[in-house]
């Protein structure tokens, strides 16, 4: 039944392809010569299918370990640098009709406090993220028809563009929300949004049927179908990701890995991203109830195999894991993470309160956007701001044949410096002011081609004299 290139759920994730995988991969945890050869295959960075990245998963020779690590960080340093893109989630509404039994969203629950956003509302929650600093947003929205429609979102999705505060403006809207017709993705499309993003939560079928009871997330095929449906809906750049903790992880890695190839089979491009979250407690949840928890170290061989396994895709970190795992993740491949983070309705404009039970998940990062900032500095990482890709049409198969063959960095690393600049000129305390401005000094010097050097040291002087938004 295993088909990549088929437009049915159950075919391009086959439950039995997905167990004869894991069970492959067990029996060959400590075959030295394959863990070699598919080391060999994963350095000429063109990725790896899923049963040789389960392979990896499971190695339990710790000198294959090391190798498997140590490839990782060279990866994402050759496809993505240094550069670490921030961006921060905007929850307009946490009504749901959906009945998901590990998020507190869900319809049964009486002890939440049910908010959605105005458009009033939302300028100011926008001016306040605007006033930290950020650029790029991902919208968040729980599945109601009424409450939250897809023109309650196109419209939410044009008032953030619109606003325009002091030298702040969102560049790029990235969308979370509910799977929708191919008629809505094409309205998506032409608001402007970036990437649109949709957890699978869990590619076991009975096991996503049981947590997922009532409302349309029920229907299995109708979700994980979604992606086919958003690129049929002229959507370039999907991101994919699984809650890890719902389902035993060794399932979800290689089920993950089956829908990145089957974009790729189907459609001629992967997912543009890849997030790795992790269930966490939020109110009437308890991650305790669900018995398939990761640890740090699990976590970290995750992210590793999936940056070697697609390396042109980029990844994803967001608050819900604490500051010391997100630092030791980022060089294993994450290339996105979220920076002072609000998951309840309106928790930017409103300081979140200790009691607030409209938060979707706790948070473990609570650190500010500046103080994120500083610190990403002071590991050698460069924060970038840019959206310049989406801007400048290069997205989907372009952006991909640019990462694949390394070309974009020739992009991106200038235009990560700029937009820090902006954000050092703009928005920065005197301490990460002090540290941008001596990494910008060093880092303009790796810009490899002499004239876009020359260019970008124009900028960053004309930036620093109060022009804005420059990008290559």
């Amino acid at each position: 039944m295993y088909d990549p290139k088929s437009s049915k759920a159950t075919e391009f994730i086959d439950h039995n392809e997905v167990l004869d995988t894991l069970e492959y991969a067990r029996k060959n945890a400590k075959n030295v010569a394959l863990i070699d050869s598919i080391l060999a295959k994963a350095r000429e960075r063109t990725g790896l299918t899923h049963r040789e990245a389960m392979v990896l998963l499971d190695c339990e020779l710790e000198d294959k370990n090391e190798e498997i690590f140590s490839l990782a960080r060279q990866i994402k340093q050759d496809f993505y640098g240094n550069r670490i893109v921030m961006f921060a989630p905007l929850y307009l509404s946490n009504h749901c009709v959906n009945g998901c039994l590990y998020c507190p969203y869900h319809q049964k629950n009486k002890h939440i406090s049910r908010k959605k956003l105005t458009q009033e509302e939302i300028v100011r929650e926008v001016t306040a993220l605007q006033d930290m600093g950020h650029k790029r947003l991902a919208l968040e929205a729980g599945e109601h028809p009424t409450m939250n429609p897809i023109e309650y979102i196109l419209e939410s999705i044009g008032t953030i563009y619109s606003i325009k505060h002091r030298n702040g403006a969102i560049r790029r809207v990235n969308v979370n929300i509910a799977a929708t017709t191919v008629e809505n993705y094409a309205k998506l499309r032409e608001a402007g949004i970036g990437t649109y993003i949709l957890f699978q939560e869990t590619y076991h079928r009975k096991s996503y049927e049981q947590l997922h009871p009532t409302g349309p997330k029920h229907d299995y095929a109708w979700h994980t179908e979604a992606m086919d449906r958003a690129m049929t809906g002229g959507i370039d750049d999907v991101g994919l990701g699984v809650l890890f903790g719902l389902e035993l992880y060794r399932y979800e890695f290689a089920a993950l890995l089956m829908h990145a190839e089957h974009l790729e089979a189907a459609h001629g491009v992967g997912p543009h991203t890849i997030s790795v979250p992790r269930i966490r407690a939020a109110e009437d949840i308890d991650p305790e109830q669900f018995a398939n928890g990761i640890s740090d170290d699990q976590f970290a061989k995750i992210v590793a195999c999936v940056r070697i396994s697609v390396p042109y895709t980029g990844m994803i970190v967001s608050t819900r894991e604490s500051k010391e795992c997100r630092e030791r993740v980022l060089d294993l491949g994450i290339s996105q993470i979220s920076g002072g983070s609000r998951t309840s309705v309106g928790g930017y404009y409103e300081p979140e309160a200790e009691d607030d039970n409209s938060t979707q998940f706790d948070v473990n990062d609570n650190r500010s956007l500046d103080e994120v900032i500083g610190w990403l500095m002071e590991l050698g990482h460069i924060p970038s701001f840019c959206t310049a890709c989406y801007r400048e049409g290069r997205t989907g198969d372009r952006f991909m044949a640019l990462c694949k063959s390394g070309k974009i960095l020739n992009c991106c690393h200038p235009n990560a410096l700029m937009t820090l600049k902006e954000y050092l000129m703009d928005y920065a305390s005197p301490h990460t002011l002090e540290l941008g401005n001596a990494l910008i000094e060093n880092e303009i010097h790796h810009v490899p081609n002499l004239k876009i050097r020359a260019l970008v040291a124009e900028h960053l002087t004309a930036i620093q004299h109060g022009d804005r938004d420059f990008r290559l």
